[in-house]
């Protein structure tokens, strides 16, 4: 029998302000997915308008435009020849539920009073209080667009700020595989006949679909991850969810830590997981630990990891509550320099971490404190 809204432990959230279809590259199908979801969403009551939408003269996206409603296009005058451009004045002047904006990279024809970047136009219409389905492309992410100039050898101009995308209240992913790609582009449906062979022996080539597809899954998967740590902080949640590797390595002034975080970069670097670097601020530290920390600040910097020092003096409970708070599925630590008695009499903080740790299924790496050999001063053989 089906449950009452009101009987739901988590009810289904509305619709996002803000939704961008992801794609490794053109063809997979992002303005075709945006258009499916905005006849959905007229289907359903809500005013859909067309704000920008260009087919590139693929019959098939033509043909998934189907009855919506078409915003007319500004022509703007610039060198003598005349462009269209989507009229952001006359959307918001509309002002639908929904607006599709195509190809949110786009550099707009230079017009005075103009924004520069559809981005902007798209940041002014939900400003105007319209939800916005839009589009994008990896390459075109300001992160990492560089990175795709120099592995395809194809300059990116157009280019969308990070924060904007992380901005949108759903990332939707389009995928489709390299093979799939090429065949669609061997077959016409995504340039021109003209263009095709162009296209498949450069930027359409294998390794390079193949790279801008990990490009996007791990954007994407990034983006997911931490919308994921924000529900579980809002939730109190006091398991840990092994979805993606986490490593943390607590670390204090004590000789030898250094080699304790290599091995845990190491061990970070193999399951391709991030690395906390934690330090527990206790009233037992000593102003002499002072100096020791700054190194282990720039040597986690130079490791590539996040550095976070939290207070407590239950050491022990202290890492425990930042490995639910962030999601750590692997502890490592350094190994113990109390003495015996130290231990008997004050308690053993490793010994309690593996403890707590076996309660929540989290692995913990005890790794010997080791400090690099003195080199020898004998002259090279050489």
């Amino acid at each position: 029998m089906p449950q009452d809204a009101s009987q739901l432990t988590d009810a289904v959230e509305p619709a996002g302000k803000f939704r961008i279809y992801v794609g490794a590259s053109a063809g997979v199908g992002k303005t075709v997915a945006m258009l499916d979801e905005g006849k959905r969403r007229a289907d359903r009551g809500s005013q859909v308008v067309v704000g920008f939408v260009e087919p590139h003269e693929r019959p098939f996206t033509e043909a998934a435009i189907g009855n919506l409603e078409i915003v007319p296009r500004k022509k703007v005058a610039y060198h003598g020849s005349v462009f269209e451009e989507m009229d952001t004045a006359a959307v918001i002047a509309r002002h639908p539920d929904v607006a599709l904006v195509d190809e949110l990279a786009h550099t707009n024809v230079p017009e005075e009073g103009a924004n520069e970047k559809r981005w902007q136009d798209v940041l002014d219409i939900l400003e105007a209080g319209i939800s916005v389905i839009s589009t994008v492309n990896v390459q075109h992410l300001e992160s990492i667009a560089d990175a795709v100039e120099q592995m395809t050898g194809a300059r990116v101009r157009e280019r969308v700020p990070d924060w904007v995308v992380r901005r949108a209240d759903q990332l939707e992913l389009i995928d489709s595989s390299p093979e799939q790609l090429r065949r669609r582009m061997a077959h016409g449906n995504i340039y021109p006949p003209d263009k095709v062979p162009d296209a498949l022996n450069n930027f359409f080539r294998t390794e390079n679909l193949t790279a801008l597809r990990e490009l996007t899954l791990r954007f994407v998967a990034d983006e997911i991850d931490e919308h994921l740590l924000e529900r579980l902080a809002a939730r109190g949640q006091r398991e840990i969810w092994d979805v993606a590797e986490r490593i943390m390595v607590a670390v204090d002034a004590t000789e030898g830590t250094g080699t304790v975080m290599r091995r845990a970069a190491r061990l970070a670097a193999r399951v391709k997981g991030e690395l906390h670097v934690v330090h527990v601020a206790s009233s037992e530290a000593s102003r002499r630990d002072e100096a020791g920390l700054a190194e282990l600040r720039q040597l986690a910097s130079a490791l590539g990891a996040t550095w976070e020092e939290i207070a407590g003096d239950d050491i022990a409970r202290a890492l425990m509550e930042y490995c639910f708070a962030h999601q750590i599925t692997q502890i490592v630590l350094g190994q113990s320099r109390r003495s015996r008695l130290e231990e008997l009499t004050r308690g053993s903080i490793v010994s309690r971490v593996i403890r707590l740790a076996s309660d929540c299924d989290v692995d913990v790496h005890v790794i010997a404190r080791r400090e690099p050999k003195a080199l020898s001063n004998r002259p090279s053989e050489d």
